[in-house]
């Protein structure tokens, strides 16, 4: 049966700052740099098949100290519907001061399911976008693949409402921590 592995990306420079990224294409921390590590030593003994990255250097950047030293004969895709969801106005803004600003529509903006940041997506465009990727590739994958996914806070959130069964408002609650790695069985 076929294994999936999906892990976050590291901690960047907008989340030292706690500062809302979205579409910025930001970098690794030093701190982001040892938590890939960390979890490219979990998964040492692992050797994957095909491993797949947003295209946002957090993402590709996590992948690759993840993968060290097991890149080659390895397919390594991008695919931009696992990408961080786009928090439209509020990209590049501080969060303390944005929840400071707008006490009530900070955590709906934050964390509600259908209701997007002015000018940005809600995690159910970001769901739909997922699901399409599901969709896609998960008939691709043959029994013997392993599968490396590094992805976004809110790109984890359909992928787990989609294996876990867990519901939207479960899913938009919970934080999706770097560093852990979230694993799957796929039996066909």
């Amino acid at each position: 049966m076929a294994r999936l592995y999906i892990f976050r990306h590291g901690q960047t420079t907008d989340n030292l700052s706690h500062t809302f990224s979205g579409k910025r294409d930001v970098d690794l921390t030093q701190d982001g740099e040892r938590e890939a590590k960390r979890i490219g030593e979990e998964l040492k003994g692992i050797i994957p098949t095909i491993a797949y990255h947003s295209g946002q250097l957090r993402s590709i950047r996590t992948l690759d100290l993840v993968l060290g030293d097991k890149k080659e004969n390895l397919k390594i895709i991008q695919d931009k519907r696992i990408e961080e969801r786009d928090y439209g106005d509020l990209t590049g803004k501080n969060k303390d001061e944005i929840a400071e600003k707008f006490p009530d529509k900070f955590p709906i903006w934050h964390r509600s399911y259908d209701i997007p940041p002015p000018n940005g997506e809600s995690i159910k465009d970001v769901s739909q976008k997922v699901y399409s990727f599901l969709e896609e590739e998960l008939p691709k994958w043959k029994n013997d693949d392993i599968i490396f996914i590094s992805a976004h806070g809110n790109s984890i959130r359909p992928i787990r409402m989609f294996f876990e069964k867990i519901t939207p408002k479960e899913a938009s609650s919970y934080e999706n921590v770097r560093g852990k790695v979230y694993c799957y069985d796929l039996r066909k």
